[in-house]
């Protein structure tokens, strides 16, 4: 695989689908907000009918490795995915 730039919005695409599927919702109920805390490192807060979750770096890259998988018809864990933060950009993912 070409080595890929994954916006921000992107990931946050990648973690609706990824979380709607394990939840049987649709991605479009879900609200997600990406960070990047100097001690905490990057995570994702998940908003669903009232319900709040914090998901880890771990499981961001899992949801990108779904969407690797279900969107560009590869081997997601083929796939080398780093977390960066761009002053510009947000978070961005980069796939190897």
């Amino acid at each position: 695989m070409a080595e890929l730039m994954m916006s921000e919005q992107d990931i946050v695409n990648a973690i609706c689908i990824d979380y709607s599927q394990k939840h049987n919702i649709l991605p479009g109920e879900i609200e997600v907000e990406l960070v990047y805390d100097d001690e905490e490192g990057f995570f994702a807060e998940i908003a669903h009918r009232g319900h709040k979750q914090v998901l880890g770096s771990f499981d961001m890259i899992q949801a990108i490795r779904y969407w690797i998988g279900e969107t560009l018809n590869e081997d997601p864990y083929a796939a080398g995915i780093k977390l960066l933060l761009d002053r510009e950009e947000g978070i961005i993912a980069t796939i190897q």
